[in-house]
């Protein structure tokens, strides 16, 4: 499946780009976070939330369709 992943602020900085396309197998965010905190290891030292489809998610979400993955850094409420 075909994946677009989103990084905002300190992790687009972290990863040094804002978007990508990814080709992966049927997977938990937790098996996903792992492949990228591998190939951006500045995203081991991040805190961040997962949104898939503009969806908060846990680690234990399967991912098994085309979704738009986006990695959210903590911000601040008003």
């Amino acid at each position: 499946m075909q994946l677009t992943i989103k990084y905002f602020g300190m992790l687009a900085e972290a990863t040094t780009i804002s978007e990508e396309q990814l080709q992966i197998d049927t997977c938990s965010v937790s098996e996903l976070l792992k492949k990228l905190k591998n190939q951006y290891p500045k995203l081991n030292d991040k805190d961040f939330k997962v949104a898939i489809n503009r969806q908060l998610v846990d680690n234990q979400y399967v991912i098994n369709n085309e979704a738009e993955v986006a990695l959210l850094p903590p911000f601040a409420g008003g």
